[in-house]
């Protein structure tokens, strides 16, 4: 019987940063299993764990290195915006759930732009009288970039101001209405969500504001390192996080709880997992004890029987965790938001940390130029 370790053991056996043993994880080269006395907790396959420090003895080549970073590993971009530690989430040092119990976008851009005056995003409804989404806001974001002047050479502070302007666009595009006060009132005005529904929507936008590096801001730091528009950057971004494995996930959550309606919640999870399909709002590689940005958000969220059927189903069978991405099919759900409107939350939310990332980009005065390893045909 294969024996298993804790955490805290397979750290010490590794010599690793907790980071870093998700990453192996995520990729398939630990085995992860709920520890039996404590769910919460999880366990490590020691047979992996010792087969593994033994290839790190040995010692790796650069370009093998370079290699495993691209995909989970170690962080290849040094930044002083946001990390993630023992399971939470921290901006510029602050607890991102923490501030979240009472910081607008607003505010928590400010802190993540490190910006000495207040930020203000002023949107003006919704782009070309429609209703908004995600059409809108490539439309509206693509209209600045062809306009806008190249981030080098300048002063964050105005590319600060490019980027304002940008996300009140780009919040009018995704359906925030006019008026005065928080751009997720806004929000919550175009949806005809009131009282402590907009609360709601503040937090998630809060808690989606960063996540150190994704695969979405990677994206706008490379635009960035070109010397690209802000605007043009913040396309790159949502050009990403439009993917499934990325910004669709929470849409991708609810058509499968409407599968579970359907089917029935037990077999809803093995019919998905036998087709091998990953389970969209559940599980995250840097959160092996479960999301906190999940938990935050659904703890003011009453979670209906479809979700909540759904949610110990999953658990029963994998043993993973709603994320972040169940959160916001929950939010959808319960405030009855439109189809899209986990994207939605997502692109504004992250906007500003996608700013934060490419100002750092472009005052690092860094071109991001990765070299391939060419393992075609060569007929020289």
């Amino acid at each position: 019987m294969s024996e298993w370790l804790t955490r805290e053991e397979a750290l010490g056996r590794l010599k690793v940063r907790p980071q870093t043993l998700y990453a192996y994880v995520s990729r398939g080269r630990i085995g992860m299993r709920p520890d039996q006395a404590d769910p919460r907790r999880s366990q490590y396959r020691a047979d992996d764990i010792a087969a593994l420090a033994t290839r790190r003895a040995r010692g790796r080549s650069p370009q093998a290195i370079a290699e495993s970073a691209i995909a989970w590993g170690e962080p290849a971009i040094a930044t002083s915006i946001s990390t993630i530690v023992h399971g939470r989430l921290v901006y510029r040092g602050e607890d991102a759930v923490t501030l979240s119990a009472t910081a607008t976008l607003e505010q928590t851009a400010s802190l993540l732009w490190a910006a000495d005056a207040g930020v203000s995003f002023g949107s003006k409804g919704p782009a070309d009288g429609g209703e908004g989404g995600r059409a809108a806001a490539f439309t509206s974001l693509a209209r600045l970039a062809a306009e806008g002047r190249p981030s080098l050479g300048r002063l964050p502070a105005m590319l600060y101001q490019d980027a304002a302007g940008a996300i009140g666009a780009l919040a009018a595009a995704l359906g925030a209405v006019a008026g005065r006060g928080a751009v997720h009132e806004g929000l919550a005005r175009g949806w005809s969500v009131g009282g402590a529904g907009a609360d709601l929507i503040r937090r998630a936008l809060v808690l989606l504001a960063d996540h150190e590096l994704n695969a979405s801001t990677f994206a706008a730091r490379v635009a960035a390192s070109t010397g690209a528009p802000v605007a043009a950057c913040l396309i790159a971004g949502l050009a990403t996080l439009s993917g499934p494995r990325h910004g669709g996930a929470g849409e991708a959550a609810l058509n499968l709880v409407e599968d579970a309606e359907r089917l029935g919640a037990d077999s809803a999870v093995m019919r998905w997992l036998g087709h091998d399909r990953p389970l969209p709002g559940f599980g995250h590689p840097l959160y092996p004890e479960g999301d906190p940005r999940a938990d935050a958000l659904l703890a003011d969220i009453e979670v209906d029987g479809g979700l909540a059927h759904l949610r110990d189903a999953v658990l029963a069978a994998t043993g993973a965790r709603p994320n972040i991405d169940f959160a916001l099919a929950a939010l959808t759900r319960n405030l009855r938001l439109p189809p899209d409107g986990p994207f939605r939350l997502f692109a504004l939310g992250r906007s500003i940390g996608w700013t934060a990332h490419a100002v750092e980009q472009v005052t690092s005065n860094g071109l991001i130029r990765p070299r391939a390893r060419y393992d075609g045909p060569m007929k020289l």
